[in-house]
């Protein structure tokens, strides 16, 4: 019996969904490989069925190549190459096209990392768009702000995950996060700036040009943009949702991104139009792809995975139910005490997951981006405010405790800080 093809992953995301791509493309019959610069950043390598590993210096597309060929003999040994990170992606689908194997057009996917780029395509092709402008200083931003009008968002123009977006509601707020962004980002950093959409926020998921469904999606509170939850599929009248199809229907085919998985994020202004807040050239991330298989039966993991290996996805819905989740937040900054009362919160009616992100012990900081999920709950039923309420019920049970940290004080000698802080995720 001939060994199992290598699929490889070129990087990972941290959480959610990398794990899950790996152990699916082993019941598929293959062999996982992560390519990684840091194994370390994947707390999953340490589970029993984590992906064999290869190490390299940097992610370069010649030099990955030269690897395929010498390790595996390309495509006679690989059934495909991808990425479940949205840096990475355009990266394993110029990478898999070197070797005839399916893939993204890895320069649509490029350019949609970009998102003045995909502004500037969206608002010329007629899809509504706020105001924006994309800049290159900190005094450029304000100045930008200003001319919009407040309160305006900021955010890197080819980030993810929420990381670096804020809402400024004056010049001394978008001056100081500008100054921020354009400190972290380094050399070259670009910004984009644009009026805040006011309204409801959904998600489009679209595979390979068809629409999946729409999430709901729930947001913690303000500057931040740090999703909280998320309902699948959304409890939303008729007109919202052919706006929102409508937009990302439009939008999908403008920026070229008709292979494969797409996640859009919109919001529903005050006159009923669906703005594109961004669209990122993947899976969703914040399970997600979890949601649609528990309450349509569609393993979206799967599904991508086959058209990485030339397969045709399957996209037919086995089921319809109503999925939800409600991630944990720790209460503070500090290190990590205990997650206390999950097998009560598991044994909640229509709840079938509490997961936990962190361990004790670790140390917990508080970001305003994805980073400061520490865990979920997720409830399946057959009414979607059923599952909503079972979700935030499992997340009200579950108790974080955290340490308190420690103070400069403390750090001098001075007497130790009281214990410890709790309270519901």
């Amino acid at each position: 019996m001939s060994a199992a093809k290598a699929l490889l992953f070129v990087e990972s995301n941290t959480s959610g969904t990398g794990r899950l791509f790996a152990r699916t493309a082993r019941t598929m019959g293959f062999a996982p490989v992560l390519v990684t610069t840091r194994p370390e950043k994947y707390a999953y390598l340490a589970e029993a069925d984590a992906p064999e590993v290869v190490v390299v210096p940097r992610v370069d597309e010649d030099e990955l190549h030269a690897l395929v060929a010498a390790r595996w003999g390309g495509a006679a040994g690989v059934a495909g190459i991808t990425s479940s990170s949205e840096y990475f992606i355009a990266t394993a689908a110029a990478l898999a096209a070197r070797f005839g194997l399916p893939g993204p057009d890895a320069a649509s996917v490029r350019a949609a990392r970009d998102k003045s780029w995909q502004r500037q395509v969206l608002a010329a092709g007629g899809v509504p768009s706020p105001a924006f402008r994309a800049v290159s200083s900190a005094p450029e931003a304000v100045a930008a702000a200003r001319e919009i009008g407040f309160p305006v968002v900021l955010k890197p123009v080819d980030g993810s995950g929420s990381v670096g977006v804020r809402a400024c509601a004056d010049v001394a707020e978008a001056g100081s996060h500008a100054a921020l962004l354009f400190a972290s980002g380094g050399e070259g950093a670009r910004v984009l700036v644009e009026s805040l959409v006011a309204g409801d926020e959904f998600s489009v998921e679209v595979f390979s040009g068809q629409v999946v469904g729409i999430t709901r999606k729930h947001l913690g509170a303000p500057p931040f943009f740090v999703e909280a939850g998320h309902d699948y599929p959304a409890d939303v009248p008729g007109n919202a949702a052919a706006a929102l199809v409508d937009s990302v229907t439009r939008g999908t085919a403008l920026l070229g991104l008709g292979w494969g998985p797409l996640h859009w994020e919109l919001r529903m202004d005050h006159e009923g139009r669906a703005v594109p807040m961004e669209v990122n050239p993947r899976l969703a991330g914040g399970f997600i792809p979890e949601l649609v298989r528990h309450a349509q039966g569609i393993d979206l993991i799967r599904e991508t995975l086959r058209l990485v290996v030339g397969q045709e996805p399957e996209l037919a819905p086995s089921r319809r139910r109503h999925a939800s989740i409600r991630f944990l937040f720790a209460p503070g900054a500090g290190r990590l005490a205990e997650f206390e009362r999950v097998p009560e919160a598991l044994g909640l009616a229509d709840v079938v997951e509490v997961s936990a992100y962190r361990r004790p012990g670790d140390e917990i900081d508080v970001h305003g981006d994805f980073r400061d999920r520490i865990g979920h709950a997720v409830a399946c039923a057959d009414e979607a405010g059923t599952a909503a309420r079972a979700a935030e019920r499992a997340r009200d049970t579950v108790r974080v405790r955290i340490d308190a940290p420690v103070s400069a004080v403390e750090a001098d000698g001075a007497a130790p800080l009281a214990g410890a802080r709790e309270g519901a995720a």
